[in-house]
């Protein structure tokens, strides 16, 4: 009965083919459906539609009354709104808390009881950071909009201007990030929106053919062949990685290994990361990835040598 009262939630939002329904709900396309001449019989004006954009969707003037949450979906929305007060800084500052309270006030009494201790042994791991995102709610607009515009960006090495296009707003590791077409760079770009000042809305470029695949994945040229191994300490700090993180598999009781390839334009990276691990991981090949962490550590080596004969300047 809750996979087919889903069903008729999904439908009121627009047409929905047996395939996507077969996908939201995670069961087969044969019980979809059965499901929906169930609801047929029993009384729910459903209709369908063929061709490429027909689906099933419901007669106009078809409602469902308003529905009570259970205790897992009130357990999910307010598991992911708890999430959101981990950013110092988002769109919603306010609203993340009085819609919290709004809903466990709107909750029976028995429900909050049976999910207060499971919310309180769950939470979304977020970074304390502390920062400012002045820019982030006129950022969502022109993103939404799909405006270009001109912003000024401080960057670890650079502060200049940029006329970006920006594709996707999103939060991550404590920040908020901008993916976007840099017209200024001619790439794809990932920015951080605490960076980002002075913006203001721009005339689209005479060259705008340049990002109309800017949001499509891109040739990242050639690759390198990366495969190490890991102590469990090790494992524990690649698996966060957003590009890397899943291509780690355990290969012994207490020994893991991480094997991707890597786009060459990323070697540095690569190299500090193995590097910062230590003893923790320990790279197979390539050859010159093992050369340029052993140069690192011979050049750390001589820094601390250095200091012990006074020949480091201290302030």
């Amino acid at each position: 009965m809750e996979r087919q009262m889903a069903i008729v939630m999904a439908l009121q939002h627009g047409s929905q083919t047996a395939a996507s329904l077969s996908e939201k709900l995670e069961v087969s396309r044969r019980t979809i459906l059965r499901d929906i001449q169930t609801l047929s019989e029993i009384g729910v004006p459903i209709g369908a539609a063929s061709g490429p954009r027909g689906g099933y969707y419901l007669m106009e003037g078809f409602l469902l009354p308003p529905l009570q949450l259970s205790s897992r979906e009130a357990l999910c929305v307010l598991f992911a709104l708890q999430g959101l007060t981990g950013y110092t800084d988002t769109p919603f500052n306010g609203e993340r808390w009085t819609v919290m309270d709004k809903i466990r006030s709107m909750l029976p009494l028995e429900t909050v009881q049976n999910i207060h201790p499971l919310l309180s042994s769950m939470e979304v791991e977020v970074p304390k950071r502390v920062y400012s995102v002045p820019h982030l709610d006129k950022m969502l607009e022109l993103t939404a909009r799909g405006r270009w515009i001109t912003v000024f960006y401080q960057s670890m090495n650079h502060r200049r201007q940029l006329l970006i296009k920006p594709l996707k707003i999103f939060a991550a590791h404590g920040f908020w990030y901008c993916d976007c077409f840099s017209h200024t760079h001619g790439e794809n770009r990932r920015l951080r929106i605490d960076r980002i000042g002075d913006i203001a809305e721009a005339d689209t470029p005479s060259d705008d053919a340049k990002s109309r695949n800017a949001s499509r994945p891109q040739n990242s040229g050639s690759t390198v062949h990366i495969r190490a191994e890991l102590t469990y300490r090790g494992m524990l700090r690649v698996e966060r990685d957003e590009h890397i993180g899943e291509c780690i598999e355990q290969i012994a009781d207490d020994r893991w290994a991480a094997d991707f390839h890597l786009p060459e334009r990323e070697w540095e990276w690569v190299v500090g990361l193995f590097f910062s691990l230590g003893r923790e991981a320990c790279v197979i090949v390539p050859e010159k990835l093992r050369a340029e962490i052993r140069a690192r550590a011979e050049e750390l080596r001589k820094h601390y040598d250095d200091e012990e004969k006074g020949e480091v300047f201290h302030e």
